[in-house]
């Protein structure tokens, strides 16, 4: 009798927590997203204060295809994860890369693109003149080929200033292969990289193929050149993904949800050759 009696109250205790965590399951309708609006083309902010951008483009499609109303407000790069985790809003997208690191503090819904790390200087530079044999470096296993074309990178980087947007995997990859051989000079954003690195202030810049290949085309970017080849892998993560808070699952799964339906329609693929001029999808 005693055993049947704590039986049923096992059983009892069981239902009320999991009526307590359906309870508290969050019915996400509406949705506040930070993003930076200063690292076109993924963000920027128009003169007249209107956010536009792949991110922008993207989270839109997310929301509208899973019912959620989306507001989305600017952002500050160096305190954009530390603001989610606060609850100044709900989730953020700004071009951020899924990284081990990032991932003991905030979760993410994605990867919605890839896309490797280039080195940039100005035309004329004797940098720019390098000729990488390989198109592609991958971070997590470095061949001997690899590690010869690295080493050529870092002789020809010694004794040179390179910029790079601050609290990045651009900013790691550089604090990692290239501190001990260049000064490296961090930012606040990636426009101010483009100003230094076009005024002569510095020799060359690290950041995403996604971020030169579109302001080459336009007068900012008109006397930028690429060397060396292209890097992924390691530090720069899994890829670019949709931050949000770890105790709110039910978010995570929805974003994921909307990602999924517009990468499986196509929709993200011409999002992203309309903004990138080529196609970073995830395949």
């Amino acid at each position: 009798m005693k055993r049947a009696t704590l039986i049923r109250l096992l059983g009892i205790a069981v239902l009320s927590l999991v009526w307590t965590a359906a309870a508290e399951a969050k019915d996400w309708k509406e949705v506040r997203v930070a993003t930076e609006g200063a690292y076109p083309p993924w963000n920027a902010t128009e003169p007249s204060g209107e956010l536009v951008g792949f991110d922008i483009d993207v989270i839109k499609e997310v929301c509208k295809r899973v019912g959620l109303k989306c507001e989305i407000i600017p952002q500050a790069w160096k305190g954009i994860i530390p603001g989610l985790n606060a609850g100044k809003y709900d989730c953020l997208i700004a071009g951020m890369q899924i990284t081990e690191k990032r991932l003991e503090v905030i979760d993410f819904a994605g990867p919605y693109a890839m896309t490797p790390g280039s080195f940039a200087t100005t035309k004329g530079s004797p940098i720019g003149e390098y000729n990488s044999p390989l198109e592609l470096i991958t971070l997590n296993e470095i061949d001997e080929e690899e590690q010869k074309v690295l080493d050529e990178i870092r002789e020809l980087l010694k004794g040179k200033v390179i910029g790079v947007q601050t609290t990045t995997t651009h900013s790691n990859f550089l604090d990692t292969y290239f501190k001990d051989v260049a000064k490296i000079r961090k930012y606040d954003t990636q426009e101010n990289v483009l100003l230094d690195l076009n005024t002569g202030r510095i020799d060359a810049a690290e950041a995403s193929l996604s971020y030169w290949v579109p302001i080459m085309k336009k007068d900012l970017g008109k006397n930028v050149v690429l060397f060396g080849p292209h890097w992924t892998g390691d530090i720069f993560g899994l890829g670019n993904g949709i931050g949000v808070r770890k105790t709110d699952p039910e978010l995570k799964a929805l974003l994921q949800k909307g990602i999924d339906m517009i990468r499986a329609d196509g929709t993200l693929q011409k999002l992203a050759v309309k903004w990138f001029g080529f196609d970073n999808s995830p395949k």
